[in-house]
């Protein structure tokens, strides 16, 4: 644990900051805030890291994680009073902040929002950003917590906006702390109340080598997924239709994991806007499996996205982001269709294999498939070159074999002359 101790902020006196040097997938920071008689008023340790999607140059989109925030300041933040709210401010890069404001009333306090800026002319981290300068995402959240309760969440949350994907986890919070003591009353968000009554779906697991130059293992097979149904409805009117067998490839910590999913457990959700239309999973450990299709060039469709969030078998939190994919590629008003087995590759450690697979996520008429580009089109297209090379090959043959024929008998004519 590294500490740092910073001048005093007004209002609210000495700042001891605590970082917790955690994996490079998240940033891991605990705060002690006192006020000017040195008593505890605000403490707050949490993990976070942020995904931003942004414009480039050439019109293209790309995705960035921020998920070392280097040596960040902490200026602005203050423990507040029954007038004021208590806020965390964080500073770091070029131009990033992070900014979390508390209000109090009488029996409880709240976290009332959530702030995050973020600087596109930093050209080390958005070096073909299209438009340069600083953004900024407002969450209202309104959570309300016991007075003299520390707020607790290990589980993931996100926040989803304007192309920019906050998480957290590992939260632990407490605002207009009393007594300068911290509680051992524990609020729990929704999902650590429930997490453990859930029975976790087993999966193939194959522990690490105890060498960390070992490559990871690979897990044992896994028996085919059961085939699911899946619709999206705009109203009245079913906008997004998906049939697939569905089978996880997780690496997580060196431990890969093989997880079919049971559509029998599984719920769905979804949108259908005009370029774009999106189908979510979830069950009982998939917070959500997210497939986002788009329109290319006004006349086909394609997954272009894959975000998932889920709890492994050890109960901790796998999560990833990718979109900048370009499978399951038909032209619009129709289906894709692949009875065979196919991987979609979102990350080094994260594939989805699909079973049995047709999608439409767009046009969709009287809540049935319309005609289907099959992916065996793709391989009878290298069949193509190869058929007609080899017909050649048979006309090249045979003439030549007419020629030595006829060569022959030629011969044969002046012997017996």
């Amino acid at each position: 644990m590294v500490c740092f101790r910073l001048s005093p902020v007004p209002g609210s006196g000495l700042v001891l900051l605590c970082l917790v040097l955690g994996a490079v997938s998240s940033y891991a920071l605990e705060l002690n805030l006192t006020d000017s008689e040195k008593a505890l008023c605000l403490y707050a340790k949490w993990q976070m890291n942020f995904t931003i999607r942004y414009e480039t140059t050439s019109k293209s989109y790309k995705t960035v994680t921020i998920s070392n925030l280097g040596t960040p300041t902490y200026n602005g933040s203050i423990c507040g009073d029954n007038q004021n709210g208590s806020r965390i401010a964080v500073q770091f890069g070029s131009g990033f902040s992070w900014i979390v404001n508390f209000t109090k009333s009488v029996s409880v306090y709240s976290i009332d929002s959530i702030s995050f800026s973020y600087n596109t002319g930093d050209n080390t981290t958005f070096p073909d950003a299209k438009d340069k300068g600083i953004l900024t995402v407002n969450e209202s959240v309104a959570f309300k917590i016991p007075l003299n309760d520390i707020f607790r969440c290990n589980s993931l949350s996100t926040l989803v906006k304007n192309g920019v994907v906050q998480n957290y986890w590992d939260v632990h919070v407490q605002a207009f702390v009393q007594n300068g003591t911290v509680s051992t009353n524990e609020y729990l968000c929704e999902k650590d109340n429930t997490t453990t009554t859930v029975v976790p779906i087993v999966p193939t697991t194959v522990p690490s080598p105890t060498t960390t130059s070992s490559p990871t293992t690979t897990p044992s097979p896994k028996e085919k997924p059961d085939v699911g149904s899946y619709l999206v409805k705009n109203g009245s009117d079913t906008c997004l239709l998906a049939t697939m067998g569905l089978q996880l490839n997780v690496t997580h910590d060196k431990v890969a994991s093989v997880i079919n999913i049971n559509p029998n457990v599984t719920g769905y959700s979804g949108s259908c806007h005009p370029q774009t239309a999106l189908l979510r999973l979830n069950s009982s450990n998939i917070k959500y499996l997210d497939f986002v299709f788009a329109v290319k060039n006004e006349n086909r469709f394609y997954l272009k996205e894959v975000n998932v969030s889920m709890y492994l078998a050890n109960g901790s939190v796998f999560s990833f982001a990718n979109n900048n994919l370009s499978y399951w590629d038909a032209p619009l008003g129709s289906s894709y269709m692949c009875n065979k087995e196919q991987t979609v590759s979102v990350s080094g450690e994260f594939q989805i294999n699909t079973f049995d697979l047709r999608v439409q996520p767009f046009n969709v008429k009287d809540g049935k498939y319309s005609t289907a580009q099959d992916c065996r089109a793709d391989d009878d297209n290298f069949l193509v070159p190869i058929a007609v090379g080899a017909a050649l090959a048979g006309v090249l043959i045979l003439v030549l074999l007419a020629y030595f024929i006829g060569l022959k008998r030629h011969h044969a004519g002046y012997e017996q002359f």
